[in-house]
């Protein structure tokens, strides 16, 4: 292992953040029992808002940026792993507590690395990533809750983002009538090609002037939060099942107990980054077996260099991305 390799690290200034690449050596790194040389990352929209300091993510500075990579074992203390292992690590606190993927190396606690299951390599996990990860476990908690096809359809929200584009590939092919939410009308294409039977436009979406609406869906998986959240619950058939994954457009949620009661409606929270281990390795199993997208190689609409990092994250914050970005973190030099 050489003794310096190359870090994106996020370092907290005044009310803000600085992110820029430095050199690290492993004595910098968060403590842990696995060292792995990585190979690729990926961007959520998580990653941007730590990079930028639009959202307050970091709990402890500096740490290097990114939640998830992929690599094989350069060393380690527990033994379960072996050097060359590929593995993969998602979440875990890693650029929250902890230092992240975007680096050449990363030291990690050995309950936090997966094994690379059979059917992935380092590219295609992170294709999926946090997104994928977040992804299945909600159409998991959903089918454990009862969902089902024979419900009626399921509306996917920021259906153009990672979330919500692999949500689309995985629940389709499940045999769900899947509806993507967007305020990208131009992406038609790209959601029907994914398995969108229908799409529906943001300006759809109602301020309440009734605690239930017309019972329209099955299910759902949002992304948004807020006022999106609260209609799609009033419009829930029967059983309906809403797993909540994120707060694009809002943390808030304002909405009365109706839908719960009167229509016996569930809604799910999805955690992707403190999931317990048992959890992360059945949700990894479904990821490269069943529940694996069908179309990866155009989810991925990007794949670039460690070093076009700071490029990349303003398109996140100002919502302009389709489908998942891999980065490739690239060779230490000798």
């Amino acid at each position: 292992m050489p003794e310096n390799f190359s870090a994106y690290r996020i370092h907290q200034r005044d009310r803000g953040v600085d992110a820029r690449f430095e050199q690290l050596t492993l004595d910098d790194l968060s403590p842990g029992e696995v060292v792995i040389r990585v190979s690729h990352s990926s961007i959520n929209y998580k990653d941007a808002l730590a990079a930028t300091g639009a959202g307050r993510i970091l709990r402890r500075y500096p740490l290097v940026g990114g939640i998830d990579l992929a690599g094989s074992v350069e060393q380690s203390a527990d033994p379960a792993f072996k050097a060359g292992d590929a593995v993969l690590v998602t979440g875990c606190g890693m650029s929250e507590t902890r230092d992240g993927g975007y680096a050449q190396f990363a030291r990690l606690p050995a309950s936090a690395v997966v094994a690379m299951p059979p059917g992935l390599d380092a590219q295609s996990a992170m294709a999926l990533g946090t997104a994928g990860f977040a992804a299945g476990r909600a159409i998991m908690r959903m089918e454990i809750n009862g969902q089902k096809p024979s419900m009626g359809p399921v509306v996917v929200t920021g259906a153009t983002g990672g979330v919500g584009s692999l949500a689309i590939d995985m629940l389709s092919a499940k045999g769900y009538e899947v509806v993507a939410l967007t305020g990208k009308p131009e992406s038609e294409a790209y959601l029907r090609a994914l398995g969108a039977k229908a799409l529906l436009s943001r300006s759809e979406i109602t301020a309440a002037k009734q605690p239930l609406e017309s019972a329209r869906w099955g299910g759902a998986i949002d992304n948004c939060g807020g006022d999106t959240l609260a209609w799609l619950l009033r419009g829930m058939q029967d059983g309906g099942n809403v797993a909540s994954i994120g707060l694009a457009a809002s943390g808030e949620l304002h909405t009365t107990v109706m839908p719960f009661i009167l229509r016996g409606v569930s809604l799910l929270g999805v955690n992707s980054s403190g999931a317990p281990r048992d959890i992360r390795m059945a949700v990894w199993a479904r990821l490269s077996t069943d529940l694996k997208p069908r179309h990866l190689d155009q989810i991925v609409t990007r794949s670039i260099a460690m070093a076009e990092l700071p490029a990349a994250f303003q398109s996140f914050i100002k919502g302009s991305v389709i489908g998942r970005t891999v980065v490739r973190i690239g060779p230490v030099a000798a």
